[in-house]
């Protein structure tokens, strides 16, 4: 009976082992842990392709354009008026000369006209207005060591009237008699010199990121009466719808061989020192400065300027010596003499 009671509590151990172990065998299995997930890069974004500019003007071009600057003496004697091309100019400086009259060097690089001109004869300080462009400078001669002042700037190529090499490049024509008659087909000489490199910009102007200084920083201004000597003045007016400057000479409107009134986006007023050089003023640019103003859009706002030397541009700078901002378009630059006369209203 006894040894009945071992053998059934041995069996009941056995199955109860036996079910033990069943239970461990079906166990789930430790779960096996996922991979962490790679973080993705984050994509660089392309940056915007900074815009083409018309380096003479500021303005957004689809191309840049791989021709030289083409400048020019203009005459300014009153047989010389209406002139041609100076409606298309990117920059035009105006100086005195000889007699109290003024004359331009005129620049053109955005849009180069058929013709221009009159085109007359160079003076002292034209080197240094001419040498920060490079490109070609076009005069009908002049006083030979002015002549020979303007060759050694190695940076223009002068084509000269009566000179042989360009000479098929002129012509004598038009309304006017001579020696305001001498024309230059510009367009054709920009064209058959394209070799020659394009302008470096010689101002800064407004952008996405910049405003005209004279409008961050400067005053309201509707008119600038400028006297270069007691015969010559000039006047500027700007038209409040668009904001450009429309000008006029010895208080007439000032227009162009198709009678436009001649106007810009930009007027750079300098006051210049001016020494007799010979029987000619020169206007003293390289190694001097002075105070002027600038005005662009209906504002103005007072300026120093400077020129280090022969190829720097000029230096023009506002009241905390930051380098003035013009609006984009075409620019005209006033050289007035200290003796003369500039202000604004």
């Amino acid at each position: 009976m006894q040894a009945n009671r071992a053998t059934r509590a041995v069996a009941i151990l056995l199955v109860a082992a036996g079910f033990l172990t069943a239970c461990s065998g079906d166990s789930e299995p430790s779960a096996t842990p996922s991979p962490s997930a790679t973080p993705s890069a984050t994509p660089t974004p392309t940056p915007e392709p900074e815009p083409i500019t018309a380096p003479l003007t500021g303005a957004v071009l689809d191309a840049p354009i791989q021709l030289p600057a083409i400048l020019a003496k203009i005459d300014n004697h009153p047989d010389a008026r209406p002139q041609f091309g100076l409606e298309s100019t990117d920059i035009v400086y105006e100086e005195l000369v000889e007699g109290g009259l003024t004359r331009y060097v005129a620049v053109w690089h955005s849009t180069v006209p058929q013709q221009i001109g009159p085109v007359r004869s160079i003076r002292p300080m034209d080197p240094g207005i001419a040498g920060p462009f490079g490109g070609m400078i076009a005069f009908s001669g002049g006083q030979p060591h002015f002549v020979a002042a303007m060759q050694d700037v190695a940076t223009s190529t002068s084509v000269i009237h009566g000179g042989g090499t360009y000479d098929a490049y002129y012509s004598r024509g038009g309304p006017h008699a001579a020696p305001h008659n001498v024309i230059l087909q510009a367009a054709q000489l920009q064209a058959d010199n394209a070799q020659i490199a394009p302008p470096q910009p010689q101002f800064a102007y407004a952008d996405d990121e910049a405003t005209p200084t004279s409008q961050a920083a400067g005053g309201p201004a509707s008119q600038l009466a400028l006297a270069f000597s007691a015969s010559q003045s000039r006047q500027w007016g700007c038209d409040a719808a668009t904001g450009r400057w429309a000008r006029g000479q010895q208080g007439a409107a000032d227009v162009d061989a198709a009678g436009n009134q001649l106007s810009a986006a930009n007027v750079v007023v300098l006051r210049v020192q001016i020494i007799p050089n010979g029987d000619i003023p020169q206007t003293m640019l390289e190694g001097y400065s002075g105070d002027g103003f600038v005005a662009s859009g209906c504002t103005w706002t007072p300026v120093t300027w400077s020129k280090p030397d022969l190829t720097t541009p000029l230096q023009i700078v506002d009241a905390s010596g930051q380098p003035v901002v013009l609006a984009q378009g075409n620019t005209w630059v006033e050289l007035v003499p200290n003796e003369g006369a500039a202000t604004v209203s």
